[in-house]
């Protein structure tokens, strides 16, 4: 029998209903590159800003190997690289980071 402490456990839950922004709501009107870095609008092969943020859950899923929802592939991958990109100070940052110290 595993026991979960409630800290424990709202921790968890709250990394999981987090928040992602692709990209940053400071960078309103930017594309995103198949490599995650930020691009004019209608820049070849760029991706316009998702329509909403994405949960911890569904960024944890796509670091398991599938896609961020309502995205294609490739806009799934470049969403990511974004995501994988992001430093203290950007929105989804705290919440990414929560994602990755929970992996290993």
């Amino acid at each position: 029998m595993v026991t979960i402490r409630p800290a424990m456990a709202q921790s968890a839950a709250s990394v999981i209903n987090c928040t992602i922004p692709v990209p940053d709501p400071r960078q309103g009107g930017k594309y995103v590159a198949a490599d995650g870095s930020l691009v004019a609008p209608g820049t070849q092969g760029a991706f316009a800003p998702s329509h909403r943020p994405f949960t911890g859950q569904e960024v944890k899923r796509a670091l398991s190997g599938g896609s961020l929802p309502g995205t294609a592939y490739d806009q799934s991958q470049a969403y990511m690289n974004y995501i994988r990109k992001l430093q203290y100070g950007q929105s989804g940052f705290t919440c990414f980071a929560s994602l990755q110290m929970r992996r290993g």
